[in-house]
This record gives C-alpha cells, sequence and structure tokens, in this order.
C-alpha cells in the first residue's frame, strides 16, 4: 500500500499534530521530514540466506523513505560465512517507489545476472529520527565493504527517497571525503568503485544548487552521461529542510543526481523561514510518529518539554561561553537552531566569573559593563533578526504544507515519478531519468569499461597532452653514428631537406676532405634526433655531445654547420 492509500483519518491526525505544532512554532518540519510507505516482504514464512560470494558488476544500494525498508521474512543477504546482513536482494523484496530506478537494469538492457540491487534494514521511523538515519548509513557502509571484500570489482550505485534520501547523502559524503591510508585503502570503499549517486527530496540540498552538484553541467546532466535531463540553468527556490546535513561530496562530485521538486518542503523550503528550522531540528530529538498518531498527551509532552530543556540550556551555554555575544550580530533564535542540531557538541563556558577578595565581590568587569551598554542595541537586533529571519515561515504554515508536501495524490513529495514536461525540455521524469543512468552504468560495468571520473579523464587529458608535445623532449631512439666503413648519406633522408643541399656529416666546402672520413668531434650546438617531428617554433630534439652528429638539419633552415 502506497501513500495514495493512506486512509482519511491518519490524514487528519496528521494535520492536527502539523496545526498543534505551528501555533507552538515547532511543526511542519516534523511532519514533512518523511512520508508513510508500507513494505512489501516475501511470501516466505521461513527466511533464506543469499550470499555476497555471488558477485556482480554492479550493484545498487536502495534506501527506501519512512517504513519503507525490509522486515523479518525476507531473504537476508550474508557474508559467504553466513552471517546475516541488514540486506535483502530487491528480488526478495519490493518497493512501490524506488523499485522504478533500482531495477530498471534488469529489465532487459543489461547482462542476466551482472547486476543486482539490495535494499538496506534501517529502522526508516520518526520515532528517534537521527538514530534511524544514522544506522542506515552504517548499514549502508557495512553492505558496500563486506560486498567488496568478496568482489572487489564490483561497482556500486547509492539510491536514497525522502528518509531514505538523507541515509544516501550522508553515506555518499562520506565515502566521497575519505582519506586513503598509507597503504592505499580505504575505511570504507575506495570513492572510485561508487559510480553513481541518486537523492530524491534531498533534505540536505544547498539553494541555488543544481540537479547534479559538482558536475561539469550541474543542471544539465552528471558527468559522463550525455542525455540531458532538462533545458535551461534554473535552480529549484529554496533549501533542504535539514542544512545541517548538507556538504560537499568530495571524490564523488560529478557522479550525484540530487532530485528537487518545487513545493516539495523537504527539499526547497522557502528562505526565511528560520521557526520552520527550528522545528525540524526538534521534530529529529522527539518521537514524532507516537506525536503524529496520538497528539499531545502525558507521554509526548514529557518528550516534548526533554527536547525542548535540553536545547535551551545548550543556548543558554553557548551564549555564555562567548564573552562578547551581546557585541555580536547572532541573535537568540541564530543560538537556538545551532544547538538544536543532533550533532552539536557543546562547548566550555569561558566566561570568566568574578571572583571574591577577601569576602568582598570583585566590582563589574570593563567588559561587563560594555555588554549592559550594548543590551538596547541586542534588543534591536533580536526583534529585527527574528522578524526577517520568518518573513516565510506565516505564509509557509498557513499555505497547509502538509497538503503541499505530502498530500496524497497532489503533494510534491511524489513528484518525481511524474514531473516529465517535454513541452519545455524535460522529456523523462526524474525518475527514468535515474533508471536510463543507472542502466547506462550498469552496462558500463558490464563491458569493463573504464570508471569515468574526473580523475580518470584528467589523467587521460594529461596523457593526451603529453603525446602532442613529445617532441619536444629528449627521445630515448639512439641516433646513427658515422663510421669509416659507411656511407655519410643517410639511409632515410629527413622530409625537410631539400635536394639542393647535400646533408653529410663531414664538412662539404673542402674537397681535399674524403666524404667517408671519420669526425673526431662532434659541433657544439645539437642537432635534431632522427626520426622526431619537432613542433613548429620549438627547438628540436638533440643528441648528446659524445655522439656524432645525425643526418638531419633543423627545421626552416638548409645551412649545414661545418664541424670544427
Amino acid at each position: 500500500m502506497g501513500i495514495e492509500d493512506m486512509n482519511v483519518g491518519k490524514s487528519k491526525r496528521a494535520r492536527v499534530a502539523l496545526s498543534a505544532f505551528a501555533i507552538g512554532a515547532l511543526g511542519a518540519g516534523v511532519v514533512v521530514a518523511a512520508p508513510w510507505s508500507t513494505p512489501s516482504t516475501s511470501t516466505e514464512a521461513s527466511i533464506e540466506l543469499v550470499s555476497t560470494a555471488t558477485c556482480y558488476d554492479m550493484v545498487s544500494i536502495a534506501i527506501g523513505g519512512r517504513g519503507d525498508t525490509p522486515r523479518e521474512g525476507v531473504k537476508w543477504l550474508t557474508t559467504p560465512e553466513g552471517e546475516r546482513l541488514p540486506a535483502a536482494m530487491s528480488g526478495d523484496y519490493s518497493s512501490d517507489w524506488i523499485d522504478q530506478a533500482v531495477r530498471a537494469p534488469n529489465n532487459g538492457n543489461v547482462v542476466p545476472d551482472s547486476y543486482a540491487a539490495v535494499y538496506v534494514e534501517y529502522p526508516a521511523d520518526l520515532a528517534s529520527y537521527e538514530n534511524a538515519v544514522q544506522t542506515g548509513v552504517t548499514n549502508s557502509q557495512t553492505i558496500m565493504r563486506t560486498i567488496s571484500a568478496s568482489c572487489p570489482k564490483t561497482r556500486f550505485a547509492i539510491v536514497g527517497y525522502s528518509e531514505g534520501a538523507d541515509v544516501a547523502r550522508r553515506t555518499a559524503m562520506e565515502v566521497g571525503n575519505q582519506v586513503a591510508s598509507a597503504d592505499g585503502t580505504y575505511g570504507i570503499v575506495d570513492p572510485n568503485q561508487v559510480v553513481g549517486v541518486v537523492i530524491f527530496a534531498d533534505a540536505g540540498r544547498v539553494a541555488g544548487e543544481g540537479p547534479f552538484p559538482g558536475a561539469e553541467n550541474p543542471f544539465s546532466n552528471p558527468d559522463g552521461f550525455d542525455t540531458r535531463y532538462q533545458n535551461g540553468n534554473n535552480a529549484i527556490p529554496g533549501q533542504g529542510a535539514l542544512p545541517g546535513t548538507s556538504g560537499g561530496f568530495g571524490a564523488l562530485d560529478g557522479r550525484v543526481a540530487s532530485f528537487c521538486s518545487d513545493g516539495d518542503l523537504t527539499c526547497a523550503l522557502p528562505a526565511n523561514t528560520s521557526l520552520i528550522h527550528l522545528a525540524a531540528n526538534v521534530g529529529r530529538q522527539v518521537n514524532a510518529d507516537a506525536l503524529q498518531n496520538e497528539n499531545l498527551n502525558p507521554a509526548t509532552g514529557a518528550d516534548l518539554a526533554l527536547a525542548l530543556g535540553r536545547i535551551a540550556v545548550n543556548a543558554f551555554n553557548d551564549i555564555a561561553s562567548q564573552p562578547n555575544w551581546m557585541q555580536s550580530d547572532e541573535t537568540f533564535l541564530d543560538v537556538l537552531i545551532k544547538v538544536s542540531e543532533p550533532g552539536y557538541k557543546p562547548g566550555t563556558v569561558t566566561t570568566p566569573v568574578s571572583a571574591k577578595v577577601d569576602g568582598e565581590q570583585e566590582p563589574i568587569e570593563t567588559g561587563q559593563m560594555v555588554d549592559m551598554v550594548y543590551l538596547p542595541q541586542k534588543i534591536f537586533k533580536e526583534i529585527t533578526g527574528f522578524i526577517s529571519s520568518n518573513q516565510n515561515t506565516i505564509p509557509v504554515v498557513m499555505n497547509d504544507p502538509y497538503g503541499l508536501t505530502l498530500a496524497p495524490g497532489s503533494g510534491h513529495h511524489f513528484d518525481y515519478w511524474r514531473d516529465a514536461d517535454a513541452a519545455n525540455g524535460k522529456p523523462l521524469t526524474s525518475v527514468q531519468y535515474a533508471a536510463a543512468w543507472l542502466t547506462q552504468l550498469a552496462e558500463q560495468a558490464n563491458r569493463g569499461e573504464p570508471v569515468k571520473t574526473k580523475e580518470v579523464q584528467e589523467k587521460a587529458g594529461r596523457a593526451a597532452v603529453e603525446t602532442i608535445v613529445a617532441p619536444v623532449t629528449t627521445s630515448a631512439t639512439t641516433t646513427p653514428k658515422a663510421t669509416a666503413t659507411t656511407p655519410a648519406t643517410p639511409a632515410t633522408p629527413s622530409p625537410i631537406v631539400t635536394t639542393t643541399v647535400p646533408v653529410v656529416p663531414a664538412p662539404v666546402t673542402t674537397a681535399e676532405t674524403p666524404a667517408p672520413a671519420v669526425v673526431a668531434t662532434t659541433p657544439e650546438c645539437t642537432i635534431p634526433v632522427e626520426g622526431e617531428t619537432p613542433v613548429e617554433g620549438a627547438p628540436p630534439v638533440c643528441v648528446t655531445a659524445t655522439e656524432t652528429a645525425a643526418e638531419s638539419v633543423i627545421p626552416m633552415t638548409t645551412e649545414v654547420v661545418p664541424a670544427p
């Protein structure tokens, strides 16, 4: 059962939960974080095992959205030793959403048994969003590492949607930003083994970014895939709802497709919506599943209060650790957003505390008096900062963010399966485009074609340049030497020597000097190596001073330099 089949009652409860959050400036982002999706599992009751010892040319690591993950009862992937892995083959588990992308290469387009897709098992819920996502990242990396250990030539693609998109982004960022150890190995897998990353509804998307970050044509296509995704260079407005998860993909730049639909608040949240950003961060630290299903009750209220209290304490501690905070432009709302990031690490309080001298309180320090002077200006900054950073918060909340993003049949979170617009230069949906790209990558892996990374392309470019400029470097080819028993006339005259000027190593101006005489010394100036084609305007390739001059001449001249 997909999103469209959700019952009306659940939708109403979701709206009520969202409204309660929005009124308290704590909503929108919590429910927007990911959709429900009921998984499909194998009909076999017993667990069967599929070993990673079966090698494929390419494997797609697929991560579904909220609720879309393998559960008990499927055929689990195992190590060659029989240890269970948190994944199931796509043939044993199916997703209503990303199957269309990850199964495309097997639809008669690649050699049978050369490609496979596996679905990652992870909590896929909002009971503890950060724990769920991080578990997905760990499991994805474990699967890739295990497969690579058994099949070192296997290539990987990483594909994620909704909550799984966050897992895919973080996994790809960690793979791409690895540093090789002293022996050249990597902790997860070699980044060159990951040939493609596909992210649908990227909560870490950066404002103004095209669909293909790091690519030569970031709005058109990933590197190495010539099919255009769309015409134009217009970025989807807004940014991801979880900007704290943003970051570069390192070595994987140019091999990433991050799709976002205008109106999908998970990846296109309008600017100046700081309260929604704060709400999303709070939602990552509470049991949003219970809050959505049960609304506010003693249990969910206590959970929410605990998260808010923790954030408030961290905020005051963070301010206390900055002696000059009153003079800064940072507002209290900025601090709340910063410390509400799940990965925030509280700093050490560094503000000096007034000490007592002989039982008496030390007078207020000059810096503290300055802070009091800055108080009116700070209050003014707080007010103006709050207003300016929330210009779009009320319009978003009043525009039914749940319906805009997740409404069955119309929510923009599902546009990726219906966003083709051939009349405006976009002939394929985002999912169809991803399927075509994954198919090409699988075909290239099956044929053993080199991975078309920027590093490989730059290396090929350098090799081509070296081939072109090779004549201007010293050649290893041995130049023939004149002897007393062989004529000095070359067997193959240089193509640049005219027929009116004989080319011989001995002087030609003195008749008494026999032609076959051995020349004891060579001219001080150098002479081109036989067989080399000098580059126009560049000095010729030369022999060493200890060798007898070769029978060729400097380009663009008919003068033969006599020996001394």
